[in-house]
Order: structure tokens, then C-alpha cells, then sequence
């Protein structure tokens, strides 16, 4: 199997590289003091420069986006990335981005996936549920969506799965990831309590997120999304914390910006699930 690894380069976005694949989600290249629009007249300003400006990026075959907010889809990204790259994101994503010259985008329902192919390698990509409100609050936010990334041969069963939780916060319909995916291999987790209007919390806290590691059964987890932005209110203290309560510590890859982590299938890694 082709070695698989994440780099992280700030906020939700990350470069994952298996094979002859690069693939880039949520690409945000906004700087240190500049503000992301989060809709509603709404924006929070950037506190950390990113690992790398977006003309350092490598050469990438495609894009996943979990929803269309300033800190996952930048004007910074929109104005440099190719009109020609695929981009797998909401159906309401691709329509918008595709009505801004983005020819190539793919708006996947919830379990609908989408493969990539190159040479004698295949990623499948599937569109995991997400919510970003709670209630009927979430209306009022954009459609978002967790992906699952399944990495192989382009001729046979998957070597590698890896769940992206996208910016969601923990509810019942998340439960159904693990019975329909028993075995998955990596997780990474957006967290960071993001709180709007010092009231609404639309994204996983560290007690949230320790859940959703317990419910999904990753085998490991790279967490993400928690100290990029003046909403974020949960900082990465308090998933690690939680993961510790509950016997989880060593299932944590952390990973600092600009830093590379391996993604091993499980068969690899000695990490004891509790159960």
C-alpha cells in the first residue's frame, strides 16, 4: 500500500497525499488579522498566519470542502485556484461555485460518493452527515458535510479510510457512520466550539468532539479547527483533556501547523479501542 499523510497548514485546511494523489480541504489562505465573512453581516478576524501562502501549494487533483464560510473557502483560495479543479463539496456549495466560473465541482448528497482516478490507484470520496446549528436554527447556517475518504487500488477493496467530521456538532444521524463504516482507519475532527454572537454554538467543543471520536470509532484522530479564529471559544486543551477522562489519549495524532503526521490503516497502528 502507498504511504498516506496528512499536512496541516491552519484552520480546516490540509494537504493528504496517498499515492500519485494530492488532495486539498478547505482551503482558507486568509492572513493573521484579516476577517472571514460568516454570513448574516458576521466575521471573525484570523489570529494565525497560515502554514503556507496559497501560491506555495503543491500541485493538487482535487479539492473537498465541507461548506462555503470564509474560513473554509476564502476570496484568497477562490481568486488562485484553478476554474478546472474538482471540487467535492454540498450541492449547494457546487451550485454557487460553479456559478463563479468553478467548472468542475461536484455537489454529493449525504452517502452519495464520488471516485477519483489515477494510474492504478482510486479514492472514493462520500459525503458523511453534518449539521452546523442546533435545531431549527441550522437553517439559517449553510449546508455542510463530513467526508469519507476511501484510498485503494483502482481495481479492488479499500486500503484506507478516513472520516473528515467537517463542521458539525454531534447529533443522533452521526451514530449511522460507524455502523455503515465499522473499520475506519483515521479521523480528523473540527473543533473549536465556534460560538456566534457570543450565544450560538455551531461546532464541536472538546466534550463534543471526544464523542463523536467514541462514536465513529476512528482509530486515531488528527483534531483541527480550534484556534484560528476569535469565534472558536474551545481550545484544543479541552478535547485533549476529555480524551484523557475517557481513557482515550492514545488514539491523538497532534499535529502542529506546517507539520506531517502519517495516516496508517488500523492493522498498523497499536491503538486499544475502549470499548
Amino acid at each position: 500500500m502507498p504511504d498516506a499523510t496528512l499536512t496541516f497548514i491552519g484552520n480546516a485546511t490540509t494537504i493528504i497525499r496517498y499515492g500519485p494523489f494530492t488532495l486539498l480541504t478547505d482551503p482558507n489562505f486568509l492572513r493573521r488579522g484579516d476577517r472571514a465573512y460568516l454570513g448574516y453581516g458576521l466575521r471573525s478576524e484570523r489570529l494565525r498566519d497560515p502554514a503556507i501562502t496559497v501560491e506555495q501549494l503543491p500541485a493538487v487533483d482535487a479539492v473537498v470542502l465541507s461548506h462555503l464560510h470564509d474560513d473554509h473557502w476564502d476570496p484568497v483560495a477562490e481568486r488562485h485556484l484553478d476554474r478546472g479543479l474538482p471540487v467535492l463539496t454540498t450541492g449547494a456549495a457546487a451550485r454557487t461555485l460553479a456559478g463563479r466560473g468553478f467548472r468542475e465541482t461536484v455537489g454529493l448528497r449525504t452517502w452519495e460518493g464520488q471516485p477519483l482516478v489515477k494510474g492504478d490507484h482510486r479514492v472514493t470520496v462520500t459525503a458523511m452527515p453534518g449539521r452546523h446549528g442546533p435545531g431549527p436554527l441550522r437553517h439559517a447556517l449553510p449546508p455542510v458535510m463530513g467526508s469519507l475518504l476511501e484510498f485503494g487500488p483502482r481495481a479492488g477493496d479499500p486500503e484506507l479510510r478516513m472520516y473528515i467530521s467537517g463542521d458539525t456538532l454531534m447529533y443522533d444521524e452521526l451514530a449511522e457512520v460507524a455502523r455503515r463504516y465499522p473499520e475506519i482507519d483515521a479521523g480528523v475532527v473540527h473543533l473549536g466550539g465556534t460560538r456566534l454572537l457570543g450565544l450560538l454554538t455551531v461546532t464541536m467543543d472538546g466534550r463534543q468532539g471526544a464523542r463523536w471520536l467514541r462514536t465513529s470509532g476512528c482509530a486515531t484522530v488528527v483534531p483541527v479547527h480550534y484556534d484560528d479564529y476569535t469565534v472558536f471559544k474551545s481550545p484544543l486543551s479541552d478535547f485533549e483533556g476529555e480524551l484523557h477522562r475517557r481513557g482515550m489519549d492514545a488514539r491523538l495524532r497532534r499535529v502542529e501547523r506546517g507539520g506531517t503526521v502519517p495516516i496508517v490503516p488500523r492493522s498498523r497502528t497499536r491503538t486499544r479501542l475502549p470499548s
